[in-house]
């Protein structure tokens, strides 16, 4: 999929969602006090609802899939998220010759 330059991986993979019928909320937020972006459990930046199920999503660009991957899988509250029925995945955005792509990663 092809999306517009100027977006941030979060809002790039919001708007893939909602174009897959998601309902989608940001759960990522600026901490002002510690000046630092905070997310969802550590670990997650967008949460969709829809399809009969919830799915949460780590944004970022290609070349860091691997590493938010290992940031999820070694986080606390991972195996809580799967065993509740969470479908957690990775979104690792990047631009090729034609345009802005996705590899999305499902983590269970």
């Amino acid at each position: 999929m092809l999306y517009k330059r100027h977006m941030s991986p979060t809002q790039r993979s919001l708007k893939l969602l909602r174009e897959q019928g998601y309902s989608v909320w940001i759960v990522e937020h600026w901490n002002h006090f510690a000046r630092i972006r905070q997310d969802l459990f550590g670990c997650i930046d967008l949460l969709a609802i829809g399809h009969g199920e919830t799915l949460a999503v780590q944004t970022t660009s290609r070349s860091n899939v691997a590493a938010r991957q290992k940031k999820i899988v070694e986080n606390d509250y991972y195996p809580e998220m799967v065993r509740s029925g969470w479908k957690v995945q990775v979104h690792g955005w990047g631009k090729l010759k034609d345009g802005w792509t996705v590899k999305v990663i499902e983590l269970n």
